[in-house]
């Protein structure tokens, strides 16, 4: 999962994964890694969820979380790809749905949709916004992405169904 700090990455995978499995905190930087969990969803078979330390919080500290990304992702890494790294590369970028447009965010959109295979946008903190807003908000986001934005919140679990939908979706070999 890639996106800015503090939109909600960790705490998007505990609400999938039904247990504090990621350390989510309210104050922003606070994954440093990449942060592999394995997971197992009924008869299917394991895939990891990958917690991405967040951009655009402290630009001090960018180059070096944008360093584990790209490492990660076995793209200008100095020791090639992450040996964590799964063989099939899908990626969710992580938006928060109240913030449309951000350029950090087009620009991450821009360049996940050039270094993995298969790929989706998530919205955040849906929960947050009025249901006007929510309808606003979601119009904006797919015009400035020109692509589909999937409406999530981990606080009331909103849309995680179809979160696993698209994770199984961007997983499936072809």
């Amino acid at each position: 999962m890639v996106g800015r700090s503090n939109v909600g990455k960790s705490s998007l995978i505990n609400a999938l994964v039904k247990q504090r499995v990621a350390r989510a905190s309210a104050a922003p930087g606070k994954t440093r890694l990449a942060n592999v969990y394995q997971v197992t969803r009924g008869t299917g078979g394991a895939m990891y969820l990958v917690d991405l330390p967040g951009y655009g919080f402290a630009k001090g500290e960018r180059r070096e979380l944008d360093e584990v990304t790209r490492q990660y992702f076995g793209r200008e890494g100095r020791e090639g790809p992450s040996p964590a790294a799964p063989a099939l590369r899908a990626a969710l970028l992580i938006i928060d749905a109240r913030h449309p447009g951000l350029e950090n965010d087009l620009e991450a959109w821009r360049w996940l949709r050039s270094t993995v295979e298969r790929f989706g946008i998530v919205g955040t903190k849906i929960d947050k916004l009025a249901r006007g807003e929510r309808i606003h908000a979601m119009r904006e986001l797919e015009s400035v992405f020109e692509d589909a934005v999937l409406p999530v919140s981990a606080v009331t679990g909103e849309g995680l169904d179809e979160l696993w939908k698209l994770i199984d979706r961007l997983t499936r070999p072809a």
